[in-house]
């Protein structure tokens, strides 16, 4: 049993710090998440804090993993994930019956799990804590005294200062699929087969015996009409389509033409500035990116601005003083792009070069000398 319990141990410890650290490099997409759940669940006044709880759980996720793998105050670190773990595998169980939320957002964009697999992992996990909890008398502590406590605040400090750094400028790893060194011509092509396989079925009455019979394209009596007569057909899914990494984004201007090509097309570089909600951008850089344009103007160098925001854009641009062109995109896809309103994404053709955050606009000189082509 001994050997059994310090394997779940390692097991159940080790993947919530995993967990956590995953969610932490990228906190602002876990609150993405936290507010589908929040709209599921018809709880929508507690979006405002989904940011705040998405850091939180992180930091939370990887000091109580870290806790358990040294045996630190063990009869509260056991309830704490039991109770998580709980919460959790209700939550995930929910979603996957009622299809709700596709993703439960348990590894942020490194790891995509279906519903039901999120289900299966909490099960997995449940069944290993019940394990721990049956031997909790083997879980004894690593550490003791002073050692104990300062590892254990060493590691929160560690916890709560990467999803902070994180959250205020942009994730250390990218999983998105919109990362650095994406061609995002290539990333909007259907992978190969992922096309999917669709079966219409057409259901025809037997005006003899009422009998209503299925039919497929290949074999039905659409000429005997003294025997049989149509009722309905439906379109089944043998083998679901795989989408695009990028999809459902487009840039289009007021309108309503569509340049996503011209634009993507284009040879060399050019800016792009995501600005995914107008209402919510932070205004008090744009004095630095107005700058920013006006140099790329005298370069012949394309500055453009993406937004979901149709209605405001002619209000925004009289408000900040804005000389380039908005086009509209998808907003979960300006979400996506980068966790960052404002943020500045440099592509060379069709390609992502870098990006940059709000907080750590570049000076068009700094990017001139390091990426423009002497």
């Amino acid at each position: 049993m001994n050997l059994v319990t310090q394997i779940s141990r390692i097991f159940v410890g080790a993947l919530f710090i995993f967990s956590g650290f995953i969610k932490a490099n990228d906190p602002l997409g876990f609150a993405y998440k936290l507010e589908e759940y929040f709209t599921v669940f018809g709880m929508d006044w507690l979006k405002f804090s989904a940011l705040f709880l998405s850091i939180f759980i992180c930091i939370f996720e990887i000091v109580i993993g870290f806790m358990l793998l040294i045996g630190s105050k063990i009869k509260f670190t056991l309830w704490m994930l039991m109770l998580m773990i709980v919460f959790f595998t209700f939550l995930t169980f929910y979603s996957a019956y009622y299809n709700k939320v596709t993703d439960c957002g348990c590894f942020g964009d490194f790891l995509k799990l279906t519903p039901w697999q999120s289900f299966y992992k909490d099960l997995i996990l449940l069944f290993f804590t019940i394990v721990l909890f049956i031997g909790k008398k083997y879980l004894s502590p690593l550490l003791t005294g002073s050692v104990e406590r300062i590892s254990v605040g060493v590691f929160a400090v560690i916890a709560t200062s990467f999803p902070l750094y994180t959250v205020n400028y942009l994730p250390v790893f990218d999983f998105r699929p919109y990362k650095i060194g994406t061609n995002l011509i290539d990333a909007m092509k259907t992978p190969e087969g992922g096309e999917g396989k669709f079966e219409t079925q057409l259901f025809y009455k037997n005006l003899k015996s009422n009998e209503v019979k299925e039919f497929t394209t290949k074999d039905y009596p659409w000429q005997d009409t003294l025997n049989w007569k149509y009722e309905k057909s439906e379109t089944i899914t043998l083998v679901a389509p795989t989408l695009a990494p990028v999809h459902d984004f487009a840039l289009i201007n007021a309108d309503g033409a569509d340049y996503t090509e011209d634009i993507l097309s284009q040879p060399g570089i050019k800016f792009l500035l995501v600005c995914s909600f107008l209402d919510k951008t932070n205004t008090s850089v744009f004095g630095q990116i107005n700058d920013f344009a006006q140099l790329c103007k005298k370069e012949n160098i394309t500055f453009v601005a993406l937004t979901s925001s149709s209605d405001r854009i002619e209000s925004f641009k009289k408000e900040v003083n804005a000389d380039f062109d908005f086009y509209v995109t998808d907003g979960t896809q300006l979400k996506t792009i980068i966790r960052s309103n404002p943020g500045l994404i440099m592509l060379d053709g069709p390609v992502v070069k870098a990006m940059w955050p709000a907080k750590s606009l570049p000076a068009f000189n700094d990017v001139k000398e390091k990426y423009f082509k002497k």
